[in-house]
């Protein structure tokens, strides 16, 4: 750290190099007065780029190692270039979770770095009760203060219990996931087992390579291991399904050594792995599923994106939602035809889906059925998952009900085809935004609309535009946001909207590699935070240590001599 400010101060790194034994700047209380400067200024330079504009919090909490409750403070905003940005602020310790504690935490950083509570327009949490509720929540005890702070739940947990819900609501699909958790377990016990998996992959490469069923060149055919599925992160199911279709072969034969060499229970684990593995319905569910998460794997994706805007993250949901319905209508044969290729390279027993199906249950244990295996596999699987799956997307994602974002949507550009309503954007000025606007500029919006339905609308380039936040920054480029600074004014607030609070989460990342690869213990609150700030990749870019160098040494004239 002594050696980055030197780079920018011969005098300083003349200080740092020829030091008496006493003036060393590496003991700890000056070490931490070093971050604590580049956490003030990297807040400073924060609270410039936001220039007076709204803003929106995203929150979120979690324990460090010490166990301390911390609660993580980002804000998202519109900056001069009409870029939607997202800047970490600070990690707060606070005492418990309840709504107050957290309020009194976030009014307390932001009042000191002099940032009006006013001026938040939005709010984004997870779906706690601490957080969303409507009487003493805290998104509750901010509206009270600022009328115009909407609160939205993070989108991209709300596609979390979507997909959660969908997988566990169907029982074929439920025990699925069990037997792949299981199969990660058995095979990735130990060290032997990944070796052993390896060198079957490495077989398996070698053999297709042979008979030119895979091509060759750099970066192609890696070994790789079976990857496990997280109940936080919907992602890791994706490549945890798509891990064992590629390296299924590897994996039976590392099931087959087990049962062959191994002794106790685990033989047993083995081999009733094995069998569950090799069953018609495990590697129909396996594809379908494959299919499912790779069509919402894209918006799972796009809503954990900074610069993304509420808008398109909701049109990426009813794309999504049409994906789905397509593949009901006409994926059938498809996966039906994958599933049995599928099957037949890896001599699985695929059964006569004309036969009749046998029911399982409490009260009808093998009970003769007038359905066909086609029909259990076809209705009771293939249909129930995605209507299940479109039935939890319509319940959680009703925002497009939303009064504010029907009335916002003319002013999309992917609604261009359609008629320009300035009707419908005055009564958004009027029923949402009172505070933002005053009766003269009311009435002078309504000028600035017809005048932007010929400059704008009817331009060539707005129909080039795909979103929002794209009309946003042409705006500016075209030098158009101080014609129309009201229109530019009420899209920087739609903007502000938050979409997922997926920001808060990585700072929790980084809270942890700081926590326990740098320093363990960390007696002083603001040096946690401090360090994060240090390493967050998108601020780390923006500091000046020209201007930290400049605050190092009026901070060492003001300090007594040693």
């Amino acid at each position: 750290m002594l050696e980055a400010l030197g780079e920018f101060s011969v005098e300083l790194k003349e200080v740092f190099c020829h030091a008496r034994k006493y003036e060393s700047y590496t003991s700890p209380m000056i070490q931490k007065e070093i971050l604590n400067l580049i956490s003030s200024r990297v807040r400073r330079m924060i609270c410039e780029e936001i220039g007076g504009r709204k803003f929106c919090l995203l929150v979120d909490e979690a324990r460090d190692e010490s166990h301390k409750e911390q609660m993580s403070i980002v804000l998202r905003f519109v900056n001069k270039e009409g870029f939607i940005i997202e800047r970490f602020f600070g990690l707060v310790h606070v005492p418990d979770t309840t709504a107050q504690t957290l309020k009194n935490g976030i009014y307390s950083l932001l009042s000191h770095y002099n940032l009006d509570v006013k001026s938040i327009r939005g709010q984004g949490y997870d779906g706690a009760s601490n957080m969303r509720g409507q009487f003493k929540g805290l998104q509750a005890l901010i509206l009270e203060d600022c009328k115009c702070a909407y609160y939205v739940h993070c989108l991209a947990h709300r596609l979390q219990l979507a997909l959660m819900a969908a997988s566990q609501g169907v029982i074929p699909l439920r025990k699925f996931f069990t037997h792949l958790t299981f199969v990660v377990n058995v095979v990735s016990a130990s060290s032997k087992r990944t070796d052993q998996l390896r060198d079957a992959q490495v077989e398996q490469i070698a053999y297709l390579i042979s008979i030119d069923e895979l091509e060759t060149g750099r970066g192609l055919n890696q070994i790789g291991t079976l990857q496990r599925a997280g109940d936080t992160r919907w992602s890791s199911h994706l490549r945890s399904v798509s891990s064992l279709i590629k390296m299924f072969s590897p994996t039976c034969e590392v099931l087959l050594k087990i049962v062959e060499e191994g002794t106790g229970s685990i033989k047993g684990d083995a081999d009733s792995t094995y069998e569950a593995m090799t069953t018609f319905e495990f590697i129909f569910v396996l594809h379908l599923k494959k299919e499912i998460m790779e069509i919402t794997d894209i918006l799972c994706q796009a809503l954990q994106r900074q610069n993304q805007d509420i808008f398109n993250a909701l049109r990426l949901v009813v794309s999504t939602k049409v994906l789905l319905q397509k593949m009901k209508d006409e994926g059938w044969d498809d996966l039906l035809c994958l599933v049995k290729s599928f099957c037949q390279v890896r001599n699985i027993d695929i059964p006569d889906l004309s036969s009749s199906y046998y029911i399982r249950g409490a009260r009808a244990r093998n009970e003769h059925s007038d359905h066909t295996l086609e029909h259990h596999y076809r209705v009771d699987i293939f249909y129930e998952a995605i209507n299940c799956q479109l039935m939890e997307l319509d319940h959680r994602f009703n925002d497009s009900s939303m009064e504010m974002l029907r009335l916002a949507s003319t002013l999309d550009p992917k609604n261009a085809y359609e008629t320009f309503r300035s009707v419908d954007v005055r009564q958004l000025v009027e029923q949402f935004y009172p505070e933002d606007f005053s009766e003269h500029e009311k009435t002078i919006l309504k000028m600035q609309l017809q005048h932007y339905v010929i400059d704008v609308v009817q331009h060539e380039d707005y129909k080039q535009l795909t979103s929002i936040a794209d009309l946003c920054q042409w705006l500016v480029r075209s030098r158009r946001e101080t014609t129309f600074d009201l229109i530019y004014r009420l899209l920087s607030l739609l903007l502000t909207l938050p979409v997922s609070t997926a920001t808060t989460e990585r700072s929790f990342s980084a809270m942890n590699i700081v926590k326990t690869r740098m320093r363990n213990k960390m007696e002083d609150e603001f040096l946690n935070d401090s360090l994060i700030l240090f390493i967050e990749r998108e601020i780390a870019e923006k500091i000046s240590l020209e201007e930290i160098v400049e605050d190092f040494k009026a901070a060492k004239d003001r300090r007594v001599p040693l």
